[in-house]
């Protein structure tokens, strides 16, 4: 018989490590699953104290309630979504298969609970008599909106329905997921000196660190991450091995055998154009564009189809240009996908002069983060000051204390820049804690996660201009994060419309290319 959990004490949910962090030091693998079960049934357990209050509706015992109901079970989510995006294994990614479908059963009992709905109901047909404030009047407005998008009004039958397909997304996101990961993982095409022709230092470098991660010391590794299989596409003067490279990253999730998401796309599809029509809407797309500033798939269409017409115009005459520097280059090839990069370069080069591996040792990893750093300090007066020798998730993770220019703490910035085989491919922002002042309130503990190459030891990381207005793009949002001042933790940071959240980090990478920077 497993041994009880107390999630006052367990180190996933009562946090007790350097800084208010978790102590990751005492965390293990095989904790995640009793301290879940745990979690959620404390959160059931406040969920139905909520709900069956005797006292009238009031923002205090209902809203406010439950907002902070959960805190456990955010707790542990934290800290789990994040191994699995940043840090996983076979142990991680049962776990995660586990409890993707619970978290969804859960939420949509939470949702379709008829008592608690009736007291969020009580308050939002009462809202304009509250006089609350601007932005709990959103709070409330937002999780009346949640409830009914997740089926409050539908009848026992359409509930039930709703609530299935929900778990049975939840499900096939999660596969979805590991499957493109298990291809990224598996492939890796390894090279020899005399393949490498047209590669610049920094890329066999990195390429000879990621053999080496993969047990073949002295050869060189052409992996589906973006900051290595970006520049070999666009060096690499190797036709045949540049077209082995693109079919590889075309084709993850797409390959047969247990990791194709054909199925899985599928599958998904019609149960998202099912939940939508359950829920009164035409399209999944209209579902989800529902709560946005864009509101329609109308005027989305609208905004980004005469840009697509123009874009498909300017691809088809730069590829008129490709095809010409090809045949001068002596190729008699048909032109193909995996032609594009490495003649673009060329383009450049011809047009500007421009050459990225001539930039990219002026773009060290370390001196684009000090320059991200100090864009904040002087526009925000934050500042920034690492702490080393903290354990987090993993040992390329960096942790920063984030200061107000008064010297007072603002929270925490925790960095992990380093592709590795057991994170997924992309680049992403997201929060161990928010920031808010509800309750107790919290700090926000922010992190951001990317994937460059990393060198091999003693050498500088070198990225390209891509890869450094990434980094100012994700640091964008993780401002957005840091410098929230709200009470809710509902609304607290990225918490907004969807086709809104990306503008403070797309406004933010702006500062990278401005000369003062």
């Amino acid at each position: 018989m497993s041994k009880a959990v107390d999630l006052a004490a367990h180190p996933l949910t009562l946090w007790q490590g350097p800084l208010g962090l978790p102590d990751f030091s005492r965390i293990g693998d095989d904790d995640f699953g009793p301290v879940f079960d745990a979690a959620l049934a404390a959160h059931q357990a406040e969920i139905d104290a909520i709900a069956g209050n005797s006292e009238a509706p009031s923002v205090e015992n209902t809203l406010a309630a439950l907002e902070l109901a959960g805190e456990a079970l955010d707790h542990v989510s934290s800290i789990f979504w994040c191994r699995a995006g940043a840090h996983t294994n076979d142990t991680i990614q049962a776990m995660e298969r586990e409890v993707s479908p619970k978290m969804s059963r859960h939420f949509s009992a939470i949702s379709m609970n008829e008592k608690l709905f009736a007291r969020i109901d009580d308050l939002y047909q009462r809202r304009d008599s509250l006089k609350l404030d601007p932005e709990t009047l959103r709070v409330l407005e937002k999780t009346w909106k949640g409830f009914v998008r997740s089926g409050a009004k539908l009848d026992a039958d359409g509930k039930k329905r709703l609530a299935a397909i929900n778990e049975e997304l939840s499900s096939l996101g999660t596969q979805f997921g590991q499957n493109v990961l298990a291809d990224e993982r598996d492939w890796a095409l390894f090279l020899d000196e005399a393949d490498l022709a047209g590669l610049p230092d920094f890329l066999k470098s990195a390429m000879a660190e990621a053999a080496e991660m993969r047990g073949q010391k002295g050869r060189y590794a052409v992996t589906l991450s973006r900051s290595i299989y970006e520049p070999f596409s666009t060096f690499s003067e190797r036709r045949d091995l540049r077209e082995i490279a693109f079919k590889a990253f075309i084709m993850r999730g797409q390959n047969g055998g247990a990791s194709d998401n054909s199925d899985v796309v599928r599958d998904m599809l019609k149960l998202r154009a099912e939940k939508a029509k359950l829920l009164g809407y035409g399209s999944f797309a209209a579902l989800k564009l529902d709560d946005t500033m864009a509101k329609t798939p109308e005027a989305v269409h609208e905004l980004l189809d005469p840009v697509w017409e123009k874009a498909l115009e300017k691809a088809a005459a730069d590829q008129k240009e490709l095809e010409r520097l090809a045949a001068e280059a002596g190729s008699n090839e048909k032109f193909a996908a995996w032609d594009w990069r490495f003649y673009q370069e060329k383009l450049r080069a011809e047009k500007f002069a421009f050459d990225e591996a001539e930039l990219k040792p002026y773009l060290q990893l370390e001196r684009v983060i000090e320059a991200c750093f100090d864009v904040a300090t002087r526009l925000f007066g934050i500042s920034f000051e690492e702490k080393k020798g903290i354990t987090v998730w993993h040992p390329d993770a960096r942790v920063f204390v984030v200061k107000n220019a008064n010297g007072s703490e603002r929270g925490l910035f925790l960095a992990d820049y380093f592709a590795r085989p057991s994170k997924r491919s992309g680049a992403w922002m997201s929060a161990l804690q928010s920031g808010y002042k509800l309750g107790h309130g919290a700090k926000p503990v922010i992190y951001n996660v990317m994937n460059f190459a990393k060198p091999p030891a003693g050498e500088a990381a070198l990225l390209s201009v891509d890869e450094a207005k990434t980094l100012f793009h994700e640091f964008g949002h993780a401002l957005h994060g840091m410098l929230t001042d709200v009470t809710w933790p509902s609304v607290s940071g990225t918490s907004v419309s969807r086709d809104f959240v990306e503008l403070p980090s797309q406004l933010y990478e702006h500062w990278l290319t401005v000369p003062a920077v």
